[in-house]
């Protein structure tokens, strides 16, 4: 199945999913089983499955196909190239392909003069104001490929400037950035750009980065940081006639592939194996070199060759534009579209489902102990009222004394809660002490200070050291007021689910785990790249400290950020049974007080209150039957087996 077809079944089954949800969110206001967390939660839900997006990196040294191999399987339908692909360097800067209906369809360029400003590429997308927007005619490929034609513009600068924009500049042959006879330095005139444009995939959420060779990436922080990471698929291009060149095995090892192990949906490309297709050679001839190629390759990149695919990106785009079904099989870029669908698209199917699967049970768990909760009161309501059958009215005043009494017992008990909610305030506001961005600004700007103050190398190392060591204690110390936290409220659950009957079960566990990870991640980086010998002693002072603060820091801050708010949706979601359980149980106890009463004042009959209550029931049993068909709806489709459907469909 093509990708195009399983990324289509894939955003039907997103779209089935969210009318689901939507569904649901509308049962439980019709019926009054809504409130402000529950409905801003599902909101929240909801925007998160609009918004999702499928990011696919195309990685490789300058001349390797990429720009031609995204053309192949994304815009060949358009019968011609849309992003430029010829000899020597097109690509220039890294290119996003993506759409945003908020936008008119156009290319959005970002000078690279904005390296020597402060300031990463995510956030200079904050201001529009900064890039220089060529407008297209959607209807017209000769437009957008004149727009695109732009990626591949260059400009000349000085030796210095070259620098200062974080350009390693050389004078051997070999450098790829070096002083020309007029004395200035060929570098890329534009740092990023951005493709909005209204393609079928692209208009469902997929996300298409395509990345200069290995001077553009490391000389661009963030596409190693925060991009190529969280890329749902990465495809490292090659090229047939040169195998694994050493400026391709550095990308691999520094960008791609930490140690011996891939990441899924981590793909190696040959690409260029009509180069071996030579008429003088039999068929068998050069299937045996391809696989020789590739068995090397997989070789030195130390992965299994199933994971290396030998195309003709060039051969597979004539072949589909031309319809031409044998040529396409010899390209073989189909078993290359299949693999690539056949892995990214479940993989990110399980992460979107078992996400939305999670918060989804949570909220579900909150609806149905409210309604099981509500079943409790009202059979002890009809229990009580049935027993009143036959008897007379002091075995009636009795049971409104006994139920008054309850009450008052449950209302000094609420002292106990409003003495938790207190101290659950105090520990929450310590909690976010730690883990707040207001410490985190003012470590950064202490770090700042001392890094520019850094006479040796030495105390420049120390300072970006102490950086990490603070930011990592931030997290430990906030991990413990979690664990405070977690252990008080789960005494507090059992206390309440003893004495007054409140059906809590157990609180949610959090986990500041995934962002010490995370941490552990950046100061990598930052080691290898910024905090080495080598690094320390080869380049200037303000440019380490730039690289740092623009990219180390400003991925640190994104972290603690994240960290903030999924702290903030489970301290809601850890008191919201709480606060749910003590308003439902109030609300019981006024409502069997009430039907005593009015029995006891003659206004209702005993007979007309239990058939009132009885109705009640039934409607209950309902909610609860209509809640187990919507929860059993949403679980068959975030099983393996309905995604299997959608895609034979």
């Amino acid at each position: 199945m093509s990708l195009a077809n399983q990324f289509a079944a894939y955003t039907a089954w997103r779209t089935l999913l969210s009318s689901d949800i939507a569904e649901f969110q509308r049962w439980l206001s019709d019926n009054e089983l809504a409130d402000g967390q529950l409905d801003l939660r599902l909101d929240q839900l909801q925007a998160r499955l609009r918004e999702d997006r499928l990011n696919v990196a195309f990685v490789a040294e300058f001349s390797r196909g990429k720009s031609e191999l995204i053309n192949a399987i994304f815009f060949a339908d358009y019968g011609d190239r849309m992003l430029p692909s010829s000899a020597g360097r097109t690509t220039m800067c890294p290119t996003e392909l993506l759409f945003d209906a908020g936008k008119p369809p156009g290319v959005e360029l970002l000078p690279i003069q904005t390296r020597t400003a402060q300031g990463s590429v995510t956030e200079f997308k904050r201001f529009p104001q900064e890039w220089t927007t060529l407008l297209v005619d959607v209807d017209s490929p000769e437009s957008l490929q004149e727009a695109l034609r732009h990626v591949s513009e260059t400009i000349r600068v000085t030796a210095d400037e070259a620098s200062r924009l974080g350009f390693a500049v050389g004078s051997d042959e070999l450098d790829l950035y070096r002083v020309g006879d007029d004395g200035l330095v060929e570098v890329p005139r534009w740092r990023h750009a951005l493709i909005n444009f209204p393609h079928p995939l692209l208009k469902q959420g997929l996300v298409i980065l395509d990345t200069p060779g290995l001077n553009a990436i490391g000389a661009e922080p963030e596409l190693t940081l925060s991009q190529l990471p969280s890329a749902h698929a990465v495809l490292f291009i090659l090229a047939a006639d040169t195998g694994v060149t050493q400026s391709d095995l550095s990308i691999w090892k520094e960008h791609i592939c930490t140690g011996s192990t891939t990441r899924r949906g981590r793909m190696v490309v040959l690409n260029k194996i009509d180069g071996q297709w030579d008429e003088l050679k039999t068929n068998e001839a050069i299937e045996a070199e391809i696989a020789r190629q590739v068995a090397s390759c997989a070789a030195i990149l130390d992965l299994p060759a199933a994971q290396v695919f030998p195309v003709s990106a060039q051969k597979g785009l004539v072949a589909k534009i031309n319809r031409d079904a044998a040529l396409l099989a010899r390209s073989r870029l189909p078993a290359l579209e299949a693999a690539l669908s056949g892995e990214l698209i479940p993989a990110k199917r399980e992460i979107v489902g078992d996400s939305v699967g999670q918060e989804f049970g949570d909220i579900a768990g909150r609806v149905r102990a409210l309604l099981d909760s509500r079943v409790s009161g009202l059979r002890g309501q009809l229990g009580e009222l049935r027993e009143l059958r036959g008897k007379n009215r002091g075995v009636v005043e009795y049971m409104m004394g006994k139920i008054r009494t309850e009450k008052e017992e449950f209302e000094a008990g609420l002292q106990r809660y409003y003495a938790v909610r207190s101290v659950f305030s105090t520990l929450s506001n310590k909690l976010f002490a730690h883990l707040g961005v207001d410490r985190l600004r003012q470590l950064t700007s202490e770090t700042r200070e001392a890094m520019l103050d850094a006479t040796f190398s030495r105390t420049l190392s120390t300072a970006m050291r102490s950086f990490f060591v603070q930011v990592r204690q931030a997290l430990h110390d906030s991990g413990d007021e979690v664990r405070e936290i977690l252990s008080m409220m789960d005494s507090v659950y059992r206390r309440f689910a003893v004495e007054h009957g409140l059906k809590l079960g157990a609180p949610t566990s959090f986990s500041l785990l995934i962002y010490e990870i995370e941490l552990d991640r950046l100061e990598g980086w930052c080691n290898s790249h910024l905090n080495s010998m080598v690094s320390l002693l080869t380049h200037d002072k303000k440019n380490i400290t730039q690289k740092f603060f623009e990219e180390v820091a400003t991925q640190v801050r994104r972290t603690f950020e994240g960290a903030n708010r999924d702290a903030e949706a489970w301290l809601r979601a850890i008191m919201a049974p709480m606060e749910t359980q003590v308003r439902e149980h109030q609300i019981q106890l006024k409502r069997r007080l009430d039907s005593i009463k009015r029995i006891h004042q003659a206004t209702d009959s005993l007979e007309e209150r239990i058939a009132e209550l009885e109705g009640i029931g039934r409607m209950l049993d309902r909610q609860l039957a209509m809640l187990d068909d919507i929860e059993l709806r949403v679980r068959d489709l975030l099983s393996p087996e309905q995604m299997a459907e959608l895609r034979a469909a």
